[in-house]
C-alpha cells in the first residue's frame, strides 16, 4: 500500500499546485495492464509531485522488480498525466513493493476468499465458462476456442482463455504471447494480457518454451486446480477452455472441478472425426455438463475463379460430420443440440495463428465470419439455468 507518510509530506508540499488533485484523477483512470484495475485502487501510486514549472513526478510501484508490463504502464501513467493542464513535463520512477504490500495487495484482490477456492465453481458465479471439446486433435478447436474468444471481447465482454490443452499448448502462439510469463504476487498469479483477453497455459509456467510436459493423474489435476484457482481472473463475462483432445483425465478433473461448465464439441465432416466427437460430448453428460452445441471446422472449401469469378465449393472432408454428431448427442443426452456454425477451411485461419493475430480481427474471409457469428449465436442464446447446479439443498439441510 502507499506510504500514508510520504504522500502526506508530498500533499503537504505541492498543496498549492492546482495540477495535483487532477494528477490523483488521471491516475485512477490507468489500470494495471495484468490486473485491470486502477492502479490508485491497487496501492501502486506512492507518492505524486509537482514544481513550481508544472513538471510531474509520479513514483509507482511494481508488484515485482521484473514486471514484464513495466513499459507500458509508465507509458499509460505518463500519457495519462500529460492530459492534466498545467503539467508541463512527467517522469515516472518505478519502484518495487515490499513484502507487506504484496501481502496486503493478495488480500484485497482475494476479497476474503477462502484460499484455492476456484471461484467459477461458486454457486453466485456469473462468468459463463465454456469448455471447447474434440474427440481428436487435429480439427482446429484451439483456433475456434482463441477466435471465438476474441470475437465476444470484441463485443466489449471480459473474457480469459485457460489453455488446459496440457501437452499440446498452442493458445499463446496463436495469441503471439508464446514467450510471455505470468507475474507472481505473493502465491497468485496474473493472466497474461493478450489482444484483449486474459490468458494463462501451462506452456506460460514453463522454465523454458521446448520443455515437454510429461504429466498424469493427479499431477494433471493439481495443475488445472492452480490454473483455475490460483489465477487472479477478475471478474469476466466469459472463461473459455481449451481441453485436451479426448476424454481424459482432464475433462474428468474439469468435470469435477467447474460442473457447471459448458461443453462445446469441435469436429469435422469426416465419419472418423464426428464418431470421436461424439464421446467429448457423452463424457460432459456423464459429468453433469451441458454441451451447448457442435461446430463443424474445415467444413468446405469455397473457390472464386479468378477469370470468370464462378464460385465453387468443394467439399474436401465429406459432409454433414457435425450434423450427425448433433443429431446424435441430442438423442443420446435427451436434449437439443444443434449444429451451431459450420467454418469453411481458409488458409488465412492457419496463417493468422501462426502471425499471432485472430483472423476474427479481419473481416473479409469466409471463416472470420463463421467465427463472429458463433460469437452472436452465444451471446444470443443468453445463460439459461439448464444443466447449472444451483448449490441449492432441502430445508434443513445446508
Amino acid at each position: 500500500m502507499p506510504d500514508s507518510q510520504s504522500n502526506q509530506t508530498s500533499a503537504t508540499s505541492t498543496a498549492e499546485h492546482p495540477a495535483l488533485s487532477q494528477i490523483r484523477e488521471a491516475l485512477h483512470r490507468v489500470d494495471d495492464p495484468e490486473i485491470r484495475r486502477p492502479i490508485t485502487d491497487l496501492g501502486m501510486v506512492d507518492d505524486i509531485a509537482v514544481d513550481a514549472t508544472g513538471r510531474a513526478r509520479v513514483r509507482v510501484l511494481l508488484t515485482v522488480s521484473g514486471c514484464p508490463m513495466r513499459d507500458t504502464l509508465r507509458r499509460d501513467v505518463t500519457a495519462a498525466v500529460q492530459t492534466v493542464p498545467g503539467v508541463t513535463a512527467v517522469d515516472v520512477e518505478l519502484g518495487v513493493m515490499s513484502d507487506e504490500q504484496r501481502a496486503a495487495l493478495r488480500e484485497l484482490l482475494k476479497g476474503g476468499q477462502a484460499e484455492r477456492e476456484i471461484p467459477f465453481a461458486r454457486p453466485d458465479s456469473l462468468t459463463q465458462v465454456i469448455a471447447v471439446a474434440s474427440g481428436k486433435g487435429g480439427v482446429g478447436k484451439s483456433s475456434v476456442t482463441v477466435n471465438l474468444a476474441a470475437a465476444l471481447a470484441a463485443q466489449g465482454l471480459k473474457v480469459g482463455i485457460l489453455d488446459a490443452d496440457i501437452y499440446g499448448h498452442s493458445v499463446p502462439a496463436m495469441l503471439g504471447v508464446a514467450d510471455s510469463r505470468p507475474t507472481s504476487v505473493e502465491d497468485m498469479i496474473m493472466p497474461v494480457p493478450a489482444r484483449g483477453l486474459k490468458v494463462i497455459s501451462i506452456g506460460m509456467l514453463k522454465p523454458r518454451r521446448d520443455q515437454v510436459v510429461a504429466w498424469r493423474g493427479p499431477i494433471l489435476d493439481r495443475a488445472l486446480t492452480q490454473m483455475l484457482a490460483d489465477v487472479y481472473w477478475g471478474d469476466l463475462d466469459y472463461l473459455l477452455i481449451d481441453l485436451p483432445p479426448g476424454t481424459g483425465d482432464v475433462a474428468i478433473s474439469l468435470g469435477q472441478r467447474l460442473p457447471s461448465a459448458e461443453v462445446l464439441v469441435v469436429t469435422t465432416p469426416q465419419s472418423a472425426a464426428a464418431e470421436v466427437a461424439e464421446r467429448a460430448g457423452t463424457m460432459a453428460s456423464m459429468m453433469n455438463q451441458h454441451v451447448i452445441g457442435v461446430v463443424e471446422n474445415m467444413s468446405h472449401l469455397v473457390t472464386t475463379c479468378p477469370h470468370c469469378g464462378e464460385v465453387n465449393t468443394y467439399d474436401i472432408f465429406g459432409t454433414g460430420g457435425g450434423a450427425d454428431v448433433a443429431r446424435t448427442l441430442s438423442a443420446r443426452l435427451g436434449y437439443a443440440v444443434t449444429l451451431l456454425a459450420q467454418i469453411p477451411i481458409d488458409p488465412q485461419l492457419r496463417a493468422s495463428g501462426d502471425a499471432g493475430v485472430p483472423l476474427v480481427e479481419s473481416t473479409d474471409h469466409p471463416a472470420s465470419s463463421a467465427l463472429s457469428s458463433l460469437a452472436d449465436t452465444l451471446l444470443r442464446r443468453g445463460r439459461g439455468l439448464l444443466g447449472r447446479q444451483l448449490g441449492l439443498a432441502p430445508a434443513g439441510q445446508q
